[in-house]
């Protein structure tokens, strides 16, 4: 039951996430909430794609504030269902997964009891989302938002390959894993990007739309992205090899691959990519299809509860 003067709160969880964990958790969890004062109603989802309805639901039917409880799979379909609503219901995060690469831009603490007094006591903050237009595996015409960061080609299949595998060992350890070994697999091809005012055609590896600045556990990709200013980062990696990615893939963790010969960073409200083949995407880890693909910025279109 929640208590007088506090919002309608409905709890969307993910009983997958972190590998299975957070489904067996949840009672233990949601007592310990309410014994911090958190309390509200519990939406389970039961198959993919299945939060964006709830949340959806919940938006419409009067919550205030709603509680992604989960990894950052979890949250691009909780967003996906409040920009779809179109209410002023807030956003709040309980970070439960292996991969937590949105809340760390934002300094949303992991540590159960503290996220859940950010819920409590955390100042709203308006970001943008991305309205991403896509091809979908079958060949019909796709569309989603996502809140952290997109990316098209490598990524998109370490993404893939990443899901596949048990998290046991973390999202970070997982993710580089997975990267490591579709990087030695992966065949460079030429990629057109048009942007606002400019146009780039060339061999690359990876195109990077990013609003966030982590992403792939805790790899800080776009490090001056900010979620509030009506641009993309995007970051073009180019046509790089075996040995570049050897002397500059611990780099990536600390945000300084952009200095190397290779790699340009460019902002634009727009972002479409295509190739002669099809490349995979993937937005905020979920890979949901392939190219040709077109990014959007939709201006202050959340509330997120950060800390103070």
């Amino acid at each position: 039951m929640t208590r007088p003067g506090t919002p309608h709160t409905v709890f969307l969880v993910n009983p997958a996430s972190a590998n299975g964990a957070t489904g067996k958790r949840w009672p233990e969890l949601a007592h310990r909430a309410a014994q911090l004062g958190l309390e509200g109603t519990t939406l389970f989802s039961d198959r993919p794609g299945h939060l964006i309805e709830l949340a959806e639901r919940a938006a419409r039917d009067g919550a205030e504030l709603v509680v992604a409880a989960g990894g950052d799979g979890t949250l691009n379909e909780v967003v996906n269902g409040l920009v779809r609503a179109g209410t002023s219901t807030e956003l709040a995060i309980i970070p439960l997964g292996t991969g937590m690469d949105f809340v760390r831009t934002y300094g949303i603490p992991t540590r159960f009891d503290d996220a859940v007094r950010n819920v409590l006591e955390g100042t709203p903050r308006t970001i943008d989302v991305g309205r991403v237009s896509y091809r979908e595996w079958d060949g019909g015409a796709g569309e989603r938002y996502v809140v952290n960061v997109g990316s098209v080609g490598m990524s998109a299949a370490v993404a893939q390959r990443a899901n596949g595998m048990s998290k046991a060992l973390g999202g970070k350890a997982t993710f580089f894993y997975a990267l490591t070994r579709v990087f030695f697999e992966w065949e460079n091809t030429v990629v057109s990007v048009q942007l606002d005012d400019e146009r780039r055609e060339a061999r690359m590896h990876d195109v990077v739309v990013a609003n966030g600045r982590w992403h792939g556990g805790a790899m800080l990709l776009a490090p001056e992205a900010k979620p509030d200013d009506g641009l993309f980062d995007v970051v073009l990696i180019g046509d790089v090899t075996k040995r570049d990615f050897v002397t500059t893939a611990p780099k990536i963790y600390k945000g300084t691959y952009l200095s190397h010969p290779k790699v340009e960073l460019l902002r634009s409200r727009t972002v479409a990519v295509d190739a002669v083949e099809h490349l995979p995407i993937e937005l905020d880890g979920e890979q949901v299809g392939t190219t040709p693909v077109r990014f959007e910025i939709v201006p202050a279109a959340l509330r997120v509860r950060v800390p103070g």
